[in-house]
């Protein structure tokens, strides 16, 4: 599981995922085209299932899983969005989940995770190694772990992003200058950049982190996989991964144009600004492409520019304070 996917394997994922996965729109709003000053396509993973891009490449992985090690099941570490697409791609393919989160996971994720009929194991993210804990219950299970980020076939689900906002750009007649992204543990922005190098070449991809959790930023800067420095704090759970993966951190380096990070300030301006225009609720996490856009850390100007909105899991007190800040 340590070789790169390629673009064939983010259309075989798409193959693989048709049916299963909404191939959600590329919206348009023609009132934040004027205010930005360029034609902005949106591509809304808040609405995909489980409300966020993660079921695709979970879908695409455990779908995959040989038939005679599907009875242990699948053990899973996540804050929330990929414990929601491991759970539910588990759910349909009838195999039993385990899904080890943060005690400080947003509740809606929480919920929606139990929902889809998985197991929970809390710990301590400040104190406790998740990867540790999974292996052990792998171990002890006969299950098979799937990875958030750094697994070829994860990857290449969350690819089928970047290639239907290729293949929906063209349908509009729209020539991508550039893609945002936003950036965890790089799978998405990865497996997007690959489909457009693919796709659509002459698109540049830059891929959003929060302050203080830029690990991908200062990795590609170092040319070598660095941690984050301890005692940042952001909203942005979906987020903070504390290192890019090995896999992820190879393909960013061949097929990213560079790396933005936003403050949560700006965050929280992108959630209202989704709302108020596009009628649509966005996690922090997932809002931080637009936060890059509209905060001018990207000047996107005259261009026409792509984002993803990862995800609108969030708990209803957070999303409320974001609207009225």
């Amino acid at each position: 599981m340590d070789t790169l996917p390629s673009a064939a394997d983010i259309r075989s994922a798409a193959l693989r995922i048709e049916g299963k996965a909404y191939k959600t729109p590329l919206l348009e709003s023609p009132l934040l085209n004027e205010r930005l000053g360029l034609r902005l396509l949106i591509k809304p993973e808040t609405l995909q299932r489980t409300g966020s891009f993660k079921f695709r490449g979970a879908y695409n992985r455990i779908s995959r899983i040989d038939k005679d090690m599907r009875e242990g099941g699948v053990v899973a570490y996540s804050s929330g969005n990929h414990a929601q697409g491991v759970a539910a791609a588990a759910h349909m393919l009838a195999m039993p989940s385990l899904i080890v989160m943060p005690t400080d996971s947003p509740e809606i994720k929480v919920i929606n995770t139990r929902a889809y009929g998985a197991e929970i194991v809390f710990y301590d993210r400040f104190g406790e190694n998740r990867e540790h804990i999974a292996n052990t219950l792998v171990a002890q299970r006969g299950a098979t772990l799937v990875r958030p980020f750094d697994d070829p076939l994860i990857i290449a689900g969350q690819g089928t992003v970047g290639l239907e906002m290729a293949e929906q750009a063209r349908a509009l007649d729209a020539t991508l200058d550039t893609v945002l992204c936003p950036c965890g543990g790089g799978g998405l922005v990865g497996g997007s950049a690959l489909a457009l190098a693919s796709e659509s070449p002459q698109t540049k991809v830059y891929g959003v982190e929060p302050d203080g959790f830029d690990d991908t930023a200062r990795s590609l800067e170092a040319g070598k996989i660095l941690r984050i420095e301890p005692g940042s704090t952001s909203f942005c759970d979906a987020l903070l991964t504390p290192e890019p993966g090995v896999l992820t951190f190879k393909i960013n380096a061949r097929h990213l144009a560079g790396m933005f990070s936003v403050s949560d300030a700006a965050v929280g301006e992108a959630m209202r600004v989704a709302f108020s225009y596009l009628k649509l609720v966005v996690e922090p996490g997932g809002a931080v492409a637009l936060a890059a856009l509209l905060s001018g850390t990207y000047d996107g100007r005259g261009k026409t520019v792509g984002i993803v909105l990862s995800g609108g899991n969030v708990d209803s007190d957070v999303f409320q304070k974001a609207l009225k800040t």
